[in-house]
């Protein structure tokens, strides 16, 4: 296998910015060159709230990745997240010029371009379109229909879909940290690359990212994404309840959440306690573990239960062999994964995103707080391999292999997307 091109994604989240810089080596393991980490300012549940804050935060994390992996950053594949995102499924066909010749990859590309013209409600459009099985002549479940024949090829697709001002905003951020936007990734199925294997999408899972202000879902069946959702809860509502609950400012409740909290005020002993400093020379507090558990066992258990609605409404609960997988930052709680599996009734495991990672990674990126972050590094690497494959069959400017450490070189597009209708709508704003 041949080594990629250097890859960069930037996690924009609610509690951080994540920058990573990677590219798949001669094994088809992830190296990561570089990462860069900042505090997030401006974001509130996964959307752009102020733009300033933001810029700055994107900066920090990016400046600090390309002194890391000696890489001029310039071109970026960026996760998007937040209430607005949704989904639907939609069944696309093509009436083919001659049932003789074989189906190739440019078809496939003009059926799934085509769902990018479905109308949407005034405000969204359609980020994503993510084929899921072939029909070919009535013939269903074909997984890849290249190199086969027929007169009419048909497609289910699951569309995924968001609202034009939040992605604008993310771009504008992007653009004023003198970055190019090369994708915009849905975030829960850049986790799922990270930590999912081809086994547990074939059996059936659920991908359930608790991040610091969605909890992102997407479930698989048959190596087919079926359903993806965004919950707007995440960490930091657990924090703010710690906040209120305890009568402690929030860096404080961040703190004893990450050292001392757990999702299962049962595993907690009343007389352990942890003393929090005054305020100004007042008298300490004082906070046992029992009553800090059940404060997050509240809103951990109405999250979860929010996911096991989401399962319900895919159809698909009695179908998910894998059960479900926590990652991002509040999979880190102590005994989540207890308290998931005791509320669904399904196997639970914590998500880690180090089956992909070459050997001599820091070891804080194997953290599930890092896994959209490396996520967005793989699937960019995926996209370009398409990219590069489609130039190729159309014997256009194919993109030369390999890449110095120096500097990005500008990836190669082929599709119209989300993306170039929110630049251009951008493009045009500068014009005005």
């Amino acid at each position: 296998m041949k080594a990629s091109e250097i890859i960069v994604g930037l996690d924009i989240g609610t509690t951080k910015i994540a920058c990573i810089v990677g590219r798949r080596n001669e094994f088809g393991k992830i190296e990561i060159l570089g990462h860069g980490r900042s505090e997030s300012f401006g974001v509130k549940r996964g959307i752009v709230a102020n733009i300033e804050e933001t810029v700055g935060s994107i900066a920090k994390a990016v400046e600090e990745a390309a002194v890391k992996s000696h890489v001029d950053i310039k071109y970026v594949n960026v996760g998007i997240a937040g209430q607005h995102i949704k989904s639907l499924q939609h069944r696309g066909s093509l009436i083919r010029e001659s049932s003789e010749k074989e189906i190739n990859q440019i078809e496939i590309e003009k059926l799934t371009n085509d769902m990018y013209k479905l109308n949407m409600h005034a405000g969204e459009e359609i980020i994503d379109v993510i084929p899921q099985e072939y029909v070919i002549d009535g013939e269903q479940g074909i997984k890849k229909p290249i190199g086969m024949n027929g007169s009419k090829l048909e497609a289910n697709f699951h569309v995924i879909i968001g609202q034009t001002a939040a992605a604008k905003n993310i771009m504008k951020c992007v653009k004023r940290a003198e970055l190019e936007m090369v994708d915009l990734i849905l975030e829960p199925i850049a986790s799922a690359e990270a930590v999912l294997s081809d086994e547990e999408k074939e059996a059936g899972v659920v991908l359930v990212d608790i991040g610091g202000g969605t909890t992102d879902i997407a479930i698989f069946h048959d190596r087919i994404i079926r359903h993806t959702a965004v919950i707007p809860f995440g960490g930091d509502v657990i924090t703010e309840d710690i906040r209120e609950g305890c009568t402690i400012i929030k860096r404080h409740a961040e703190e004893v959440k990450i050292k001392f909290g757990s999702a299962l005020a049962s595993e907690n002993r009343d007389d352990e306690v942890v003393s929090i400093p005054g305020i100004r020379g007042r008298q300490p507090k004082e906070i046992s573990f029992r009553n800090l558990a059940s404060i997050i066992q509240a809103r951990m258990e109405e999250i979860i239960e929010h996911v096991y609605y989401e399962i319900k409404n895919s159809g698909l609960e009695r179908k998910l062999i894998a059960g479900i997988v926590l990652t991002g930052g509040g999979a880190q709680l102590k005994h989540v994964d207890q308290l998931a599996q005791f509320i669904t009734g399904m196997d639970v495991r914590i998500g880690f995103p180090n089956e992909h990672l070459a050997g001599g990674t820091p070891e804080e990126l194997a953290s599930p707080m890092f896994a959209t972050g490396i996520g967005l590094v793989i699937e960019g690497i995926h996209r370009h391999d398409r990219e590069e494959e489609m130039d190729r069959i159309k014997n256009l400017n194919v993109a030369k292999p390999g890449t110095t450490e120096k500097e990005q070189k500008k990836p190669v597009k082929s599709r119209p997307s989300y993306l170039e209708i929110i630049k251009g709508m951008f493009d045009r704003e500068l014009l005005e």
